[in-house]
C-alpha cells in the first residue's frame, strides 16, 4: 500500500485545490498576477485561492492584503534589474503566520506547508514571517 501522493492523512496536511495550482502556474509562466494569496479552507480540507493581485499592483498592495491576525500562504513575483541592466524576476513563497493568530491556525498552516510548497514548482525563495518586518521589501531585495 502506497502513502505517496493522492491520499490525505494527518501528516500530509491539507489537499491542494486544482484552481490553486493553475493560478500559481498563471503567475509563474504567464505573469498574469503579481501575487496570489492562499488560505486553508477547513471545510473542504484544501488550500484555495483567496486573492490575486494584478501585475500593476505593488509590494505594499500585497502586504496590505494579508490579514494581520490570521495565517496565509502567498507567492509574490518580484521583478528587479540586475547590475548588468537585465530585467529578471524571482518567485517568493511566503508563509505568513502572525504571532497574534490562533494557535490552531498556526499549527494547521505549519503542518500543511511542506505539502503545499511541493506543489509549487519554480519557487526561488521561501520566507517564514510572523510579523511584517520579517517580510518587508528590504528582506526580499537582500535575497
Amino acid at each position: 500500500m502506497s502513502f505517496r501522493g493522492g491520499g490525505t492523512n494527518a501528516s500530509s496536511g491539507m489537499g491542494v485545490a486544482d484552481h490553486s495550482k493553475t493560478t500559481y502556474m498563471e503567475l509563474q509562466r504567464k505573469k498574469v498576477y503579481r501575487y496570489v494569496i492562499f488560505k486553508i479552507d477547513e471545510k473542504k480540507k484544501e488550500v484555495v485561492v483567496e486573492k490575486t493581485g494584478s501585475p500593476a499592483e505593488s509590494y505594499e498592495d500585497f502586504t496590505a492584503s494579508l490579514p494581520e491576525n490570521d495565517c496565509r500562504y502567498a507567492v509574490y513575483d518580484f521583478d528587479y534589474v540586475t547590475s548588468e541592466n537585465c530585467q529578471k524576476s524571482k518567485i517568493f513563497f511566503i508563509a505568513w503566520s502572525p504571532s497574534i493568530s490562533r494557535i490552531r491556525a498556526k499549527m494547521l498552516y505549519a503542518t500543511s506547508k511542506e505539502r503545499f510548497r511541493r506543489e509549487l514548482q519554480g519557487v526561488h525563495y521561501e520566507i517564514q514571517a510572523t510579523d511584517p518586518t520579517e517580510m518587508d521589501l528590504d528582506v526580499i531585495r537582500e535575497r
